[in-house]
């Protein structure tokens, strides 16, 4: 980890050092996480936690303790070490399906591979504003794939949001690279931001005088599913234009139309636009097959230009090539072109090509998986084992 930290650039935004007064009971403290339970703290006696508790439950999350009986004096003043080793305790008794192996920050100018270390601090700007933006690329078999079709979207993205870069293209590259080499990770996945940085909790960022850049490595060990799913039209309003094509960390919208899916049976919702147009998933691209046997897609004027979407669209060239496609259409298409498609897909880095068999009340063809989707899916698998050099980068 030393000789992997030490050669990594420093930040080009230098915040200068600064003198902090804090109140004395605040002096070498910090805040109990909200997911670290008081049970896993230690404080429940034989009489329960400071008297009568509340359950308030969440759909699809775990139960909060709610005590409408605690003083402030019974919240501990907890030194850094000490909340740092509940930090580390909590993420033990953490079962989870995914597991993060190593994790970048500018902030403190390395790489770490403890669990308890992977934080952000409070007051950078994409945490209490939202003044970040982030991509995803997949690890496969030791490679990063369409690594830098990824990396230019999150760039373009910051632009977008006015967001400074810490270091040039080449630099955050060999980051990015270098943390996945320390994850020692063969298949999963990396994730980085950019963000304004710490600073304030003001609504400008112009205290904020180091831009920051995160990354994680991610393994899931949740198995691949490519069976027919049920979607259902979205009650969420659509982001506008300016902000559905700007892959930034204000998912709220899409986080409510995925829970709003799962409520109604289904795995996701489809956006439509302000015409009425088919727009996209939560996270993901949408298209068709129609009865002409072409692949329909909407445009990405007014949504996010997905990554994935864009490769599946290339290799398709293949299949209208063979004859199993007749021709390849970026257009706009009403919702009643799409359930009257012979097959539906989501397509993008976490689902791949995942095929579609229900819209709302609607039965996608013949309600099975169609033969250009499973084709397409196979395609994609395919060229992220050993596709071209342009979209597999080696992880060293």
């Amino acid at each position: 980890m030393a000789s992997l930290s030490t050669s990594l650039p420093k930040p080009s935004f230098q915040h200068p050092n600064t003198s902090i007064n804090l109140p004395d009971h605040l002096h070498n403290s910090c805040l109990v996480p909200r997911n670290l339970s008081f049970q896993r703290l230690g404080l429940i006696s034989q009489h329960g936690l400071f008297g009568k508790m509340k359950i308030a439950r969440c759909s699809h999350q775990a139960e909060a303790l709610v005590d409408s009986n605690t003083q402030i004096s019974d919240v501990p003043i907890l030194t850094c070490s000490e909340a740092f080793e509940r930090l580390k305790k909590n993420r033990e008794n953490q079962k989870g399906k995914q597991q993060f192996l190593a994790m970048y920050s500018s902030i403190f100018g390395g790489i770490t591979t403890d669990t308890s270390a992977m934080v952000i601090p409070l007051d950078d700007h994409m945490v209490h504003r939202g003044h970040g933006v982030f991509d995803t690329a997949a690890i496969v078999d030791g490679h990063l794939y369409e690594f830098d079709q990824h990396l230019d979207r999150i760039l373009r993205s910051a632009s977008l949001a006015k967001i400074n870069l810490p270091f040039d293209r080449e630099n955050i590259r060999r980051i990015l690279i270098q943390t996945v080499s320390a994850s020692k990770c063969k298949t999963g996945s990396l994730r980085y931001w950019l963000s304004a940085g710490p600073g304030d909790f003001q609504l400008s960022p112009s205290d904020c005088h180091q831009p920051a850049l995160y990354a994680i490595v991610i393994q899931d060990q949740s198995p691949r599913d490519s069976r027919g799913i049920k979607v259902v039209t979205s009650s969420v309003p659509i982001k506008p234009p300016q902000f559905a094509t700007v892959k930034s960390v204000n998912y709220l919208p899409n986080a409510l139309s995925k829970m709003e899916a799962e409520e109604n049976g289904a795995y996701a919702s489809i956006w439509l636009d302000n015409d009425g147009f088919v727009a996209e998933g939560p996270s993901m691209n949408v298209a068709f097959v129609t009865k002409e046997k072409d692949l329909l897609m909407p445009a990405f004027d007014k949504i996010l230009s997905g990554c994935t979407a864009k490769r599946v669209l290339t290799l398709a060239e293949g299949l209208v090539k063979e004859g199993k496609l007749h021709g390849i259409k970026i257009d706009d298409v009403t919702v009643e072109e799409g359930k009257k498609a012979d097959e539906m897909m989501l397509i993008g880095s976490g689902v791949l090509v995942r095929p579609v068999v229900q819209w709302d009340n609607q039965v996608i063809g013949d309600g099975k998986e169609g033969p250009i989707t499973r084709a397409l899916l196979a395609l994609i698998l395919e060229d992220m084992k050993s596709g071209p050099p342009a979209v597999r980068v080696p992880v060293p």
